[in-house]
């Protein structure tokens, strides 16, 4: 398998398992990253996050913005990750347009909020 196959590979793993997230609830990358058996890769998890395109779904690439929450992926700290202010702003809405109480504009309580079905790894935590 090609490099490029095994990206597209961990990237759709991701997105099909954002997609799972429920709505008003809120996961890690770091549990993302549980989810698809790659434990120590929550940041390559944001790296797809970030990638997503935007627009159609494609028959060769059926995940973008459009059809992947991706705002519902936080840091495992409870906050939404510091990166460009537009895109802060806008997880923010998503968040709380889902009943999502954001505090400060980036902090979350996962006890409420959080979802963290188990994984194979948890033990090891």
């Amino acid at each position: 398998m090609s490099r490029e196959d095994l990206a597209r590979a961990f990237h759709y793993a991701v997105y099909e398992n954002v997609q799972m997230i429920p709505y008003g609830h809120v996961t890690s990358y770091g549990h993302i990253a549980k989810l698809i058996y790659k434990p120590r890769n929550s940041r390559q998890v944001g790296q797809a996050l970030k990638f997503l395109p935007q627009g159609e779904t494609r028959l060769d690439y059926p995940y973008n913005l459009n059809n992947v929450p991706w705002w519902r992926v936080i840091s495992s700290s409870g906050t939404i990750s510091n990166r460009d202010h537009g895109s802060m702003i806008r997880q923010v809405e998503l968040l709380r347009a889902e009943g999502v109480q954001v505090i400060n504009d980036s902090k979350i309580d996962l006890v409420t909020f959080g979802w963290f079905p188990e994984t194979e790894f948890d033990e090891y935590d």
